[in-house]
């Protein structure tokens, strides 16, 4: 098949765009801290180091971002055991909550949308889910969503 990458990828970021206007909350976190939270969830604890370049921002900003985040007790800083003069940060408790609540209303968010699309366009996107979280980098999926539907409805 041929496709015009670079115009796959101006479309993409177009639907990217549009579904994080549709699923943002404009409240709580930035995206940054959002996405900061993400990664300590995803990939474990870090070096702050790591969670900057990780996360595209400098260090003084980082520093700052997490220290907002461990005030708010989302954030906790742990000594290396390896190293003493390393510091070490994880996801809290209630980071986690916080991060599992802001998923669970953003997939309300698209589930109205969802139901108004059609069968078909449904099993496209379910079938396109691997593939875009390949491209996005993140873990293929959770076991549900991305099962194909078994006839009668199940999955």
């Amino acid at each position: 098949m041929d496709v015009d990458r670079a115009e796959l990828a101006a479309q993409l970021d177009d639907v990217v765009v549009g579904l994080r206007q549709l699923t943002s909350t404009r409240t709580e976190l930035s995206l940054t801290a959002a996405a900061t939270l993400a990664t300590l969830q995803r990939s474990g604890p870090a070096r702050l180091t790591e969670l900057a370049v990780t996360e595209g921002v400098s260090q003084p900003s980082m520093t700052a971002l997490i220290a907002r985040l461990t005030g708010q007790g989302l954030v906790a800083r742990a000594g290396d055991p390896t190293d003493g003069r390393v510091v070490v940060l994880s996801l809290t408790e209630a980071g986690a909550e916080l991060l599992d609540r802001r998923r669970t209303e953003r997939a309300a968010r698209l589930a109205g949308p969802l139901a108004d699309l059609t069968d078909d366009d449904v099993a496209a996107l379910a079938a396109a889910l691997p593939a875009l979280a390949r491209l996005a980098g993140v873990p293929a999926c959770r076991p549900t969503p991305c099962s194909p539907p078994t006839p009668g409805g199940t999955r």
